[in-house]
């Protein structure tokens, strides 16, 4: 499983960084993959309010937010670490906030689902210097908006307050505790959960397909990875135009070697579904394996990409009996 750490403190190594730490370090400790984005490092551009994301379905703007983007679609839990600014978000992270308009554009205008989203859920971490009653209502309605856009849902948070002086968080241990108590909490259903690793040959038509749709109709049950025996550099297009068609959204996606997935599941899978790939699919001791025998839609006609797409779907259906 991944955990996406946003860090909007301009402050390198403050509280709110050492809090997103303790959180973040709990997880890994359980086996999760981890990766911190430092808003602040980051300079990500504010939305410019030109409207592409509501007409065409993305961002134009090119910076590193096109990798956050790819980032927050590959998570299981976001954690958003802030802290409070005249009653709210620093600018740097209100800049990442705004940005996921674009993925809110996808889901609520252009009514394309994110796979992920059955599975992802939302974590506030906030640091505040003084003991305002209402100090993180502000902050904790936005996150709560900015995780709906991300497809994720607010499942817990942890605010701290009377906090200011760089380091002054390691004086309320029991915050810190409090922070990877609930990394625990969150971390361990998924990875008590069955774990499927799709398949073929590029990565990037039919075991992204069946990855989707698993991930979409079985998110609560089974984790998911995709990977390529030899792997393309990009996701097939007209594989993501028939996706489309069924209202999926598979934007952001790149194919990925079969170590890379193995790294990312944290330990080795349940079952190993081949879309096709013969003799160079791997196979482990105890694991189950399951050739579903479909033919390669690369480089072939649209409707013949169609119709590989509903034979993945039926058996992704026939899954949930598994």
């Amino acid at each position: 499983m991944f955990v996406l750490g946003l860090q909007g403190s301009p402050r390198k190594g403050g509280n709110t960084d050492i809090l997103l730490s303790a959180f973040l370090e709990e997880a890994e400790r359980l086996s999760a993959v981890t990766h911190t984005v430092n808003a602040a490092a980051e300079g990500v551009t504010p939305c410019l309010g030109c409207g592409t994301c509501e007409k065409k379905g993305y961002c134009p703007i090119d910076d590193t937010m096109q990798e956050i983007y790819f980032l927050m679609r590959r998570a299981d839990i976001i954690v958003m670490a802030t802290p409070i600014y005249f009653y709210g978000p620093t600018a740097q992270i209100k800049a990442l906030i705004d940005r996921t308009q674009a993925l809110w554009a996808r889901s609520s205008i252009h009514k394309l689902a994110d796979p992920g989203s059955r599975r992802r859920k939302g974590i506030l971490l906030a640091v505040g210097a003084t003991k305002g009653k209402k100090l993180f209502e502000g902050t904790t309605a936005s996150a709560r908006y900015f995780f709906h856009a991300a497809g994720a849902k607010l499942s817990g948070s942890i605010t701290v307050r009377q906090v200011d002086k760089a380091g002054a968080i390691n004086s309320r241990p029991d915050s810190l505790d409090e922070a990877r108590k609930l990394a625990v909490e969150l971390v361990l259903p998924y990875l008590a959960g069955k774990k499927i690793l799709f398949i073929c040959k590029g990565n990037s038509c039919r075991s992204q397909m069946a990855g989707a749709f698993t991930r979409l109709y079985h998110g609560d049950v089974f984790e998911v990875e995709t990977a390529g025996t030899n792997p393309e550099s990009k996701i097939d297009p007209i594989m993501e135009e028939v996706m489309r068609e069924k209202g999926i959204d598979m934007a952001w996606l790149r194919p990925k070697s079969i170590e890379d997935a193995l790294a990312s599941l944290g330990r080795p899978p349940d079952m190993i579904i081949s879309m096709g790939c013969g003799d160079q699919c791997p196979h482990y001791q105890g694991v189950e394996f399951e050739d579903w025998r479909l033919p390669d839609p690369a480089g072939k006609s649209i409707d013949f990409m169609r119709e590989i797409r509903d034979s993945i779907f039926e058996k992704v259906h026939e899954m949930g009996h598994w």
